[in-house]
């Protein structure tokens, strides 16, 4: 079952780590979780991320501030 943006939000506040999949989600979804995580303290591991452009990983990676891998052999 997929979780809501906001229910993972509030999970990576609250310092949960998640891997979560690139498919099927919008960019501004994961930057409000990356966010979340550097917050919370939580890690963030980003599948499927292949075809997203880099611009686009890049504020990913400025929201989450070290707390965001992304994972390039999936």
């Amino acid at each position: 079952m997929m979780r809501m943006t906001d229910q993972l939000v509030r999970i990576a506040s609250a310092g949960g780590g998640m891997k979560l999949s690139m498919q099927g989600m919008m960019t501004d979804q994961l930057v409000r979780i990356a966010a979340a995580a550097a917050k919370g303290g939580g890690q963030i591991i980003l599948v499927y991320v292949g075809s997203t452009m880099t611009d686009q990983l890049v504020r990913i990676a400025n929201a989450g501030q070290g707390r965001v891998i992304f994972d390039f052999t999936s």
